[in-house]
């Protein structure tokens, strides 16, 4: 059988990029090892991980919150299997849409593990065998694993990933969380809000060390809140692990300080490497950079011409959206238009409670740069909505150019920040100014309006309501 292109994975890179094909007129395969279509995202990731959080922020509101509200309940019961149960069936129905849309846009699906015979033929390997398919242009869309140093002991019982953290079927006594990132995080507030000890253990000074500075302190005090304890600047010198518990050595950086914290879990959430395992790209030349990524142009198209690689095999951040537009954009490369996508402007979400969102440039970056900024920032106790709702933690903060105003970057911790962020990437998408921003009517009473506040703040020191 021979394609116009093959795609390699189905995550939200694979699958969208293989239905725009499709949509431009293409005859397209799509190659998935697992029995399941929707990559980590859908299967052990994006989606399972928020049916959880908003399941554990309902039984947290349950036990915390109704009472101030004036809902009297009797004794409120974790149901832990049944949580998992509702889980798996947010996947099963994800799932089940991406096998409807394959079907829809007349896109063959082959399972198996899928690998270069050469730059146009594919051979694909599953239980029954082997074949190989044609294909006139590639896209690599593999995704990536987590990264488990060997000194961690990983077993996937006791030592875990994000993974195997999904599928716990009973409230843990204490857990320990190696990495202040967005996947530790996340997880380890689902686990907090049941009533697990949670311990999170960072390298760096700070949590979420690739976001703004303030987004970081605000949701630690947000977390600390909740009971979860953190060690920054400690680092991991090895995890041991027993049938029913797990030992992780911790040592202070800099210095002679180590302890050892004992714990039902050691959940591993210290990033993601790209997975191109299987592939056989050796055999066609395709270069590879020192971190294991694909080696791409500006196009996505790696030194091999037709083959191109996206999402997570790929430089830059690991989100499933980035993903998404880079499958978009090169399918209609391979069409002859001529996209493009501003990565500057792709946003980053924290789905803890509260949210954590960005996009733009931090203000250390803005620092580093020397570019020349002003800021203004906005707190969500002074938010009308907020206080109605109850969720008055966090803040807005704009930052923009000192002598334009044009907006470099939005950061925000707060309610529903995930989807209030979506005003800043349509307004700097235009190159708006935080004038711009201030002046747009918002309405009232609703949490948008700490982002008018946060923009009036950055035009001169002028909030209206702090």
């Amino acid at each position: 059988m021979k394609y116009d292109v093959v795609v390699i994975g189905s995550g939200p890179g694979g699958y969208v990029g293989a239905i725009r094909a499709a949509q431009l007129g293409m005859k397209v395969a799509i190659i998935e090892k697992y029995n399941t279509l929707g990559g980590t995202c859908l299967n052990v990731g994006c989606i399972p991980s928020k049916a959880l959080l908003d399941s554990s922020e309902h039984y947290h509101n349950a036990v915390e919150r109704f009472a101030e509200h004036g809902i009297e309940t009797s004794e409120v019961k974790i149901n832990m299997k049944q949580m998992i149960k509702r889980k798996n069936e947010v996947i099963d129905q994800t799932c089940k849409g991406i096998d409807f849309l394959m079907k829809k846009n007349k896109i063959d699906v082959y399972q198996g593990t899928g690998s270069f015979v050469t730059k146009n033929l594919i051979a694909i390997e599953n239980v029954d065998g082997r074949k190989e398919i044609e294909a006139e242009k590639v896209i690599i869309a593999t995704g990536s694993k987590p990264i488990t140093p060997e000194m961690f002991n990983y077993n996937k019982v006791r030592v875990i990933t994000s993974t195997e953290a999904l599928n716990i079927d009973k409230v843990p006594a204490k857990m320990v969380i190696v990495g202040g990132g967005v996947i530790g995080l996340e997880l380890g507030s689902v686990f907090a809000r049941l009533g697990t000890s949670v311990d999170v253990v960072e390298y760096m000074d700070r949590i979420l060390p690739t976001m703004d500075t303030d987004c970081g302190k605000e949701l630690m005090r947000s977390l600390k809140k909740l009971g979860i304890n953190f060690y920054l600047s400690h680092s991991v010198t090895g995890v041991k692990s027993g049938k029913t518990s797990c030992t992780v050595s911790v040592q202070k950086r800099d210095s002679e300080e180590k302890f050892d914290i004992k714990a039902d879990y050691c959940l591993v959430a210290i990033g993601r490497k790209p997975y191109t395992d299987g592939l056989n790209l050796e055999s066609i030349g395709i270069q590879k950079d020192e971190k294991g990524r694909i080696a791409v142009n500006d196009h996505l198209e790696t030194n091999v011409p037709g083959i191109y690689a996206i999402g997570d095999v790929v430089q830059g951040a690991m989100l499933a959206h980035k993903a998404e537009e880079e499958g978009i954009l090169v399918a209609e490369i391979i069409s002859g238009a001529k996209p493009h996508i501003d990565y500057n402007l792709i946003p980053g979400v924290v789905y803890t409670w509260p949210e954590v969102a960005a996009v733009g440039k931090t203000e250390e970056e803005l620092k580093s740069a020397g570019i020349p900024y002003k800021s203004g920032k906005f707190p969500f106790k002074a938010l009308g909505r907020a206080r109605a709702s109850m969720d008055t933690e966090g803040m807005v903060k704009v930052l923009a150019h000192k002598d334009t105003d044009e907006i470099l970057g939005v950061h925000m911790v707060g309610p529903r920040v995930a989807d209030v962020i979506m005003e800043a990437v349509a307004l700097m998408e235009f190159r708006a100014s935080a004038e711009d921003m201030s002046r747009i009517s918002h309405p009232h009473p609703t949490y948008t309006e700490a982002v008018k506040e946060a923009a009036l703040a950055a035009t001169g020191n002028r909030a209206l309501h702090v």
